[in-house]
């Protein structure tokens, strides 16, 4: 009977509910469960914050635009010869007047020989002609010629004057033609690939033969000697809405429009400059209008037919409430933000939206400079909500609890905020 007492003493404690060792005042661990998971409901969301602060903030025109020289010409023969050198190296840099190629002088050389003979013969007969005139109209004085003989020596000499005048220009456009067997630069820039090489005969038209820069065998339409860009200064053209067109030219009329140029993600500046033009007319297609920017190119990042971002300084607002672009979310019923008071209580404000520079946006209306609003965690936010501020925002370690481990915001992660802010 001992035995079995003892054995049921220990069936009890092995398989007794655990509820029977908690000590006075404890609960149940399922109860306990609860009570957490209830303390988790209104535990305050974590969040990155800022506050609205007043400064300037510049008014860009972002576009997309194409490089061009400041002058592309094609070189081309002035005369009809054999190309006997060149004279360049390609892609240098060359200055005006200076020396691309020389097409064989000889022949031209000749015409001018040609040219001097005929002016001579001409002269000389010219100052015959004049010494007789001069005898004819003493002789007539003395009533020993006819008039007639005087007048007629008269048209010879008008006539021989002629003549000499013809060889003049004759022999002025000889000596042309010879200068022009020396193709110069007709400005600065750099040489693009040649196009032609030493032995091929060139015309007017262009180069009648091939060049190392040519196709092989026939050419449909005869290529220049070598073409030339102005890279300094260069120019950057790009399409602007017609509806920012009237902010343009009033500004234009009153200061100088800077314009920066931005690498292909935008991650460099590459240079800075300046409007130049506008365009005459608008584009019924695209509804834009195309500017043209000046750029010095000091450090040639800039180059022909190059695709570049444009950023046009239109304004600068001289007093706006500035906060992180992060900030705002659009919902249904617009914009807005989430404003944090003195008791770390958030509320939805709605705002109006201006200006946007770099990861900055101006607010219109709908909010004060000094207040604070949540920059980060607005996911997790909904109107009456306490928040805890973990960092501000700019800060190395603005990272709030919760959020996944990739190092991106969560602008970057959603793109725009596009909830509802009373879901």
């Amino acid at each position: 009977m001992v035995g079995i007492a003892v054995g049921a003493f220990v069936l009890f404690k092995v398989f007794s509910p655990a509820q029977a060792e908690l000590k006075p005042g404890e609960t149940a661990p399922a109860q306990s469960k609860a009570g957490s998971a209830q303390a988790g409901a209104s535990a305050p969301v974590p969040v990155t914050a800022t506050t609205a602060r007043q400064q300037s903030m510049p008014v860009w025109v972002d576009a997309q635009g194409t490089v061009t020289p400041r002058n592309y010409v094609s070189v081309m023969p002035r005369v009809a010869g054999l190309l006997q050198s060149v004279d360049f190296r390609e892609g240098q840099m060359v200055k005006a007047g200076q020396l691309l190629a020389t097409i064989d002088p000889r022949p031209f050389r000749i015409q001018v020989e040609q040219a001097q003979g005929q002016l001579l013969r001409d002269q000389a007969q010219l100052s015959g002609a004049e010494s007789d005139l001069e005898r004819y109209e003493t002789l007539l004085k003395q009533d020993s010629i006819s008039g007639q003989q005087v007048e007629d020596q008269r048209a010879t000499v008008a006539q021989l004057k002629g003549a000499v005048a013809a060889d003049k220009a004759a022999l002025d456009n000889a000596q042309l033609q010879m200068e022009w067997t020396r193709i110069t630069a007709p400005g600065s820039g750099i040489v693009g690939l040649r196009q032609v090489d030493v032995g091929n005969m060139v015309g007017t038209s262009g180069a009648i033969g091939g060049g190392a820069g040519a196709l092989s065998g026939a050419q449909s339409t005869a290529p220049p000697i070598v073409t030339i860009a102005q890279l300094q200064p260069i120019t950057v053209t790009f399409p602007i809405a017609q509806v920012q067109l009237p902010a343009i030219l009033e500004r234009m009329r009153g200061a100088e429009l800077p314009v920066q140029a931005w690498d292909q993600r935008r991650a460099a500046q590459l240079d800075s400059g300046k409007v130049i033009a506008v365009d005459n007319q608008v584009n019924v297609a695209t509804g834009t209008v195309l500017i043209k920017a000046e750029f010095t190119n000091q450090h040639m990042a800039l180059f022909p037919n190059q695709f570049v971002n444009v950023r046009l300084l239109l304004d600068t607002l001289g007093s706006a409430v500035v906060v992180p672009s992060a900030a705002i979310a659009m919902g249904a019923s617009g914009n807005y933000v989430y404003v944090i008071d003195d008791g770390n209580k958030v509320a939805v404000r709605p705002v109006t939206p201006g200006a946007s520079d770099k990861d900055y946006t101006a607010i219109i209306s709908g909010l004060k400079a000094g207040e604070r609003v949540v920059t980060d965690g607005l996911d997790r936010l909904k109107d009456g909500s306490i928040v805890q501020i973990v960092a501000q925002y700019g800060s190395n370690n603005s990272d709030p609890a919760g959020r996944p481990k990739d190092d991106k915001p969560d602008s970057a992660r959603r793109g725009p905020h596009q909830r509802d802010a009373n879901r």
